[in-house]
């Protein structure tokens, strides 16, 4: 046993070396293997790298836009577009969102929920006669802070007091500081909003875009402050989240039910209101990203049958080439799992070097990429795995067939080409 192993390694280490001479002797045939390879390996690798990253990019944009375990309850809510129809029996069904929803809420929170209004207006902001046009004035109360992450990176959010005296105070966002106040530091001073003097009092890090709109154009005011700014808001919308980490779904499951009685609905009665969680937003990118992937996927194949087809001619042609070779070896004594492995070999080898090179070509490109558009692409070192280890499966496909063929070459015939 022991015996036939110790030949069978001998026999694998000669037909490497073998099909290396081979290699070297034919450099275009061999760089049309490889570059046949590469393709289909680059573009195994980067689809599966482009979706992963999109995926991630959906997670992050709803932890950006949301939080990590915040919802959103909403008189109507929704991540993608909204028929007219539906958006008719919506506001002909849900009633208004009012501070007496809130208050209903907050009372019956059961040290379970933490709830945040927040209303929205789109307006002009100016300082020193600067003007950033179409700002995301949003009215909300302190406790947004404790709900949501929004990336302070200088001041402070304002505080209850602020809020209960309706304080003419702001926390702004990063491109409303590079506009109105470039080069300042902009914490005491002055922005003007609806005509009105708020005194900044925080600032936003750069939190990016979500979903394409931009997270960092965010003036964010207490309420109060809001309502004596725009007037009383239409409706209101409410961020919540679980007291207690990880307990999202309890905490949605709460808050419906308080709501649901608020209103009166009995059992069987459709919710006149719609609850928003960040896996929906989730869940909308990534049915995105499935169906990029149904559609990449048989490119990915598409691409790598090609390659095998090309590296199985490009060893047929060596093997045509040396059928006198085979013949004269075969007639010396030369062993029919010797002239296999080293066909193996061949093709293995062209599969193996055109994959690492597939591999470094996309790890440059992705870190290019990540750097000009800031989207955050990664080759992960499993899509690495199995993209290389797809390129040796087609590797050994591709010498299957030419190996058989040199195995059963007629010895005599094989002696008589010239």
């Amino acid at each position: 046993m022991q015996a036939e192993i110790h030949g069978a390694f001998r026999d694998g280490a000669e037909a490497a070396w073998q099909a290396v001479g081979t290699l070297r002797a034919h450099p275009l045939r061999t760089s049309l293997g490889t570059l046949a390879i590469l393709v289909a390996v680059a573009t195994v690798a980067s689809v599966i790298t482009v979706l992963d990253g999109v995926k991630r990019f959906a997670r992050e944009s709803a932890e950006r836009a949301f939080g990590s375990e915040t919802f959103v309850v909403a008189q109507i809510a929704s991540t993608g577009r909204v028929s007219r129809r539906e958006l008719e029996r919506k506001l002909q069904r849900n009633p208004v969102i009012r501070r007496a929803d809130l208050k209903f809420l907050d009372k019956h929170a059961s040290g379970l929920v933490i709830y945040a209004p927040s209303v929205l207006r789109n307006a002009s902001v100016s300082a020193e006669g600067r003007t950033y046009d179409y700002a995301a004035v949003t009215g909300t109360t302190a406790e947004l802070s404790r709900i949501r992450d929004l990336g302070i990176v200088a001041g402070r959010f304002f505080g209850k007091d602020e809020e209960s005296r309706a304080a003419q105070v702001a926390v702004i966002g990063a491109d409303i500081v590079d506009t109105v106040f470039p080069g300042r530091d902009p914490l005491g001073q002055t922005i003007r909003v609806a005509g009105r003097g708020f005194e900044v009092v925080g600032i936003q890090g750069r939190l990016g875009s979500s979903g394409g709109a931009s997270l960092d154009r965010s003036v964010w005011i207490p309420l109060l402050a809001f309502e004596r700014a725009f007037g009383p808001p239409a409706t209101l919308q409410i961020f919540a989240r679980p007291v207690r980490a990880g307990a999202t779904t309890p905490a949605e499951d709460h808050a419906r039910a308080t709501l649901r009685a608020r209103r009166g609905l009995g059992p069987g009665i459709e919710d006149t209101f719609d609850i928003l969680l960040p896996e929906a937003a989730r869940g909308f990118v990534q049915q995105i990203s499935s169906r990029i992937g149904i559609a990449a996927v048989p490119i990915a194949v598409m691409a790598l049958l090609a390659a095998v087809v090309v590296v199985t001619n490009t060893v047929l042609v060596s093997v045509s080439q040396r059928t006198r070779e085979i013949g004269v070896r075969r007639a010396l004594g030369a062993r029919r799992r010797q002239l296999m492995f080293e066909v193996f070999a061949e093709s293995g080898l062209v599969a193996i070097a055109g994959g690492s090179l597939a591999l470094i070509l996309v790890w440059l490109l992705t870190g290019v990429l990540s750097k000009l558009t800031g989207f955050g692409l990664t080759l992960a070192p499993s899509t690495a795995f199995w993209s290389l280890f797809s390129a040796s499966v087609a590797g050994i496909v591709a010498g299957w067939y030419p190996a058989r063929r040199a195995v059963r070459i007629d010895i005599i015939a094989a002696l008589r080409n010239e």
